[in-house]
């Protein structure tokens, strides 16, 4: 019999915390939920207060057998999930499913796993807060009712086996309104003067940019004032100088923890969130849901003791940071390091990357702020209502700059930061230039979102919560609505004039715009479904009404409201606008006509099908079936041509023979592939099935049956490791053991002493479960 039994949700807490307690403590898993609304009806009664019917999970029953076992030996049970309402609601779940006796029950939670925190933890037990647990239930149960009541108006409208959220629905629609806005967008250019000049007894060592405070409209202005600036004397008429600072940013929140990840190490919002629980669970940062900047007086005294003892008192500036975001509630402290003297931690190189990170922002926030000077030189011209203006800073104190710079959004500043040394300047004093060019400037539509931009806009609309923005980045790009991916550019030409040595010169020259990379994009899918909520259930989507839902589940959490009235409220709005709906007979498909098939006369069309986007040639009603074609993601539904479409229609090909035997090129229900005798081989997304050669056909044959060996790569130095391809990916073998290997981490490229670092780390969870022989 043991006296105490600690319950947390995964096994890697239940491991750091086990190590904390003595031998009175039984620390066990619960692995999250162990109850929730089974997924085959809605399992709300909606005639019965909203009563939802909670079942233990199928996967859990096991679980739940052996908690109850130890939890009627123990003399205590420890209830020791995150402190977040989600942590709360796992909490009361457990009391129930596990049937406890309430006088053996003992909430605890902290903000970290470290000893300190886990032993105060054990001296200070509270009760289930059961608001918090309400606010969980609200949350759970509206958007159970949302999904389970919109998710059938999709099957009937547009096509089977969609879904309609809450709060995906408002993240689609904000993905599809910037693709609007990016296709109305009214491209113009100008053209932007830049000057090279030189101080004269330089004698072009040092040469500075300075760049017109106009821009001409057109060629013909610019030539004009280029021509002007032939055998002009250009001098110093005016000289600005200001001391400026630059402050340090806030400790992370959850959501600019996933953005400044994702700009600087490259990772989705899910994958931050993996790493951030893994650092969490291992007792190396705080809880990493949070919407808290505030730090604890103890990290500030720990931020201090590292500031002063590496960089000295100057830089040393103690400040407290106040939460400014909506209904911010989930956690009291900010994403921080627990142990500041450790820069550096034990783990994988993605975990050491964000651990860094963290660190970095941590202490940088204790920082002073950097002193910087900035310079602007005004410069006659031609025409005396415009200037050339010269721009530069010198940072004469780095400040907090010494330990971190934060990163920036696409093309927040066209012209970059003015961080160029500028030489000292009088006033009046004479300038030479170099050369003087006139560039064709074109003018950038608004960028697409990244998921980092989704979740900062998310969060400035007060949607969804801290806990919500990964699962609803991944759910969308699921779905179909969303895909994340990286387009090629297209080539325009740009005109530049340049006067060199007092001689005009014209020239042209191509540029690349349109160029993206891991950008989000909406599919015809999902710009369907947008459309179907928009003309039924605008008030669903709508951004205000969305961040209003969030305000009622804070004011329960707080015990304002009861949630089952703000349910009811909701629900006596929304399903009347149901009904209304489903009784609308109109389909949504995005049909368009786009011709006339020259070789049967009969209409070609756009639309989603039952199975995703296709050309149609003939009539639904017609008593010859119509032809399908799959769109194969290479063309959206407003895009498409009519040649384009009919060429969908010339599958299968053949494309010569290899070995004396006929390559195919065909469709089937999983996508394009090559057809060799009686194999079959997917077509990369890279790669267009409609203009795929034979030498590319036999690449991905070679490379397909390489792979089907299951050896992916091997090493001379040990003969006993090799990376192999398994049915559930790549996988390293190492003494009839497996281990996974990291999703990012590129099996042909990857390195001997990299594989031991999987094999031989024990805190990793990149590395798999280990599984005895075969797979």
């Amino acid at each position: 019999m043991t006296k105490n039994l600690v319950i947390v949700e995964s096994p890697a807490k239940a491991r750091t915390i086990e190590k904390y307690l003595g031998k009175d403590f039984t620390v066990k898993s619960c692995n999250g939920h162990v109850r929730d609304l089974p997924k085959k009806d809605i399992s709300i009664d909606l005639k019965n207060n909203y009563e939802p019917n909670y079942v233990i999970l199928v996967e859990k029953k096991a679980i739940v057998q052996e908690l109850k076992k130890y939890a009627k030996e123990s003399e205590k049970v420890w209830l020791a999930t995150d402190e977040d309402r989600e942590g709360e609601a796992i909490s009361w779940h457990l009391v129930e499913a596990l049937n406890l006796d309430k006088n053996k029950i003992c909430r605890i939670s902290f903000n970290e796993i470290t000893k300190s925190a886990v032993l105060k933890a054990i001296q200070l037990p509270r009760e289930i807060n059961r608001n918090l647990v309400d606010a969980q239930q609200a949350r759970r149960v509206l958007d159970r009712i949302v999904g389970y009541q919109l998710s059938p108006l999709l099957w009937k409208k547009i096509k089977p086996a969609l879904s309609a959220g809450r709060v995906q629905s408002v993240a689609v629609r904000i993905i599809v309104e910037r693709e609007e806005e990016i296709k109305k967008f009214d491209t113009k250019y100008n053209f932007r003067v830049l000057c090279n000049f030189f101080k004269t007894d330089d004698n072009l060592k040092n040469t500075f940019l300075g760049e017109l405070s106009h821009r001409f409209s057109n060629k013909e202005e610019a030539k004009a004032f280029l021509s002007e600036c032939i055998n002009f004397e250009f001098f110093v008429k005016d000289i600005e100088k200001k001391p400026t600072y630059r402050s340090p940013s806030a400790p992370f929140t959850t959501s600019s923890l996933q953005q400044e990840s994702s700009r600087k190490l490259g990772f989705a919002v899910s994958k931050t969130m993996l790493i951030a629980q893994q650092l969490y669970e291992t007792g190396k940062i705080t809880y990493m849901r949070t919407d808290s900047v505030n730090l604890s007086d103890l990290a500030i005294k720990m931020c201090q003791k590292v500031i002063q003892s590496r960089f000295g008192d100057k830089y040393l500036c103690t400040r407290k940071y106040v939460t400014k975001s909506k209904g911010a509630q989930e956690a009291h402290e900010a994403i921080r390091p627990t142990e500041f003297q450790n820069q550096e931690i034990e783990g994988t190189k993605e975990q050491k990357n964000l651990y860094n990170l963290i660190w970095k922002r941590t202490i940088a926030s204790q920082m002073s702020n950097a002193e910087i000077e900035k310079t602007q030189v005004s410069v006659n011209s031609p025409n005396p209502s415009f200037n050339f203006l010269v721009k530069g800073e010198v940072v004469k104190f780095d400040g907090f700059l010494r330990v971190y710079v934060e990163s920036m959004d696409d093309a927040e500043d066209e012209n970059g930061k003015d961080n160029k040394l500028l030489p000292d300047f009088k006033l009046n004093e004479k300038l030479n230039y170099h050369d003087i060019a006139a560039i064709q400037k074109y003018s950038q539509p608004p960028a697409r979102y990244t998921e980092a931009s989704l979740v900062k806009s998310l969060e400035e609309k007060g949607i969804g919560r801290p806990s919500t923005y990964a699962p609803t980045i991944s759910t969308i790009q699921k779905r179909g609505y969303v895909v994340c991916e990286s387009r090629k550019g297209s080539e325009r030409s740009i005109t530049k004039i340049s006067l060199i040595n007092n001689e005009l010169k014209e020239s042209e020259k191509e540029e690349i715009y349109g160029t993206e990379k891991n950008k989000l994009f909406p599919t015809d899918l999902g710009i369907i479904v947008n459309q179907f909520l928009s003309d039924y259930f605008q008030n669903i989507i709508d951004y205000q009404f969305t961040a209003n839902i969030e305000d009622e589940f804070d004011e329960i959490a707080q015990g304002k409201i009861e949630w089952r009235k703000m349910i009811d409220v909701f629900y006596k709005k929304f399903h009347p606008q149901v009904e209304k709906s489903a009784g609308d007979s109109k389909k949504y498909s995005g049909e368009r006509l786009l011709g006339v098939d020259p070789s049967c006369r009969k209409n070609v069309y756009v639309k989603v099908g039952k199975y995703g986007p296709v050309v149609q040639i003939g009539e639904t009603n017609d008593p010859e079936k119509p032809k399908f074609a799959s769109l194969l993601n290479l063309y959206s539904l407003d895009e498409i041509n009519l040649e384009q479409a009919i060429e969908l229609f010339s599958f299968p090909r053949s494309i010569g023979k290899l070995d004396g035997v006929e390559v195919i090129v065909n469709v089937g229900p999983y996508g394009p592939y090559v057809k060799k005798e009686k194999s079959f081989y997917q077509i990369p997304k890279n790669i267009n099935p409609l203009k795929i050669n034979l030498e590319q056909a036999k690449d991905i044959i070679e490379k397909k049956e390489f792979k089907g060996t299951g050896v992916v790569k091997e090493f001379e130095k040990n003969k006993d490791l090799a990376i192999r391809r398994g049915r559930f990916g790549i996988y390293i073998k190492y003494k009839n053991e497996n281990y996974k290997v990291p999703k990012d981490l590129d099996p042909d490229n990857v390195t001997l002493e990299e594989c031991i670092a999987i094999i031989d780390d024990p805190n990793s969870k990149s590395k798999g479960r280990r599984r005895k022989g075969k797979r």
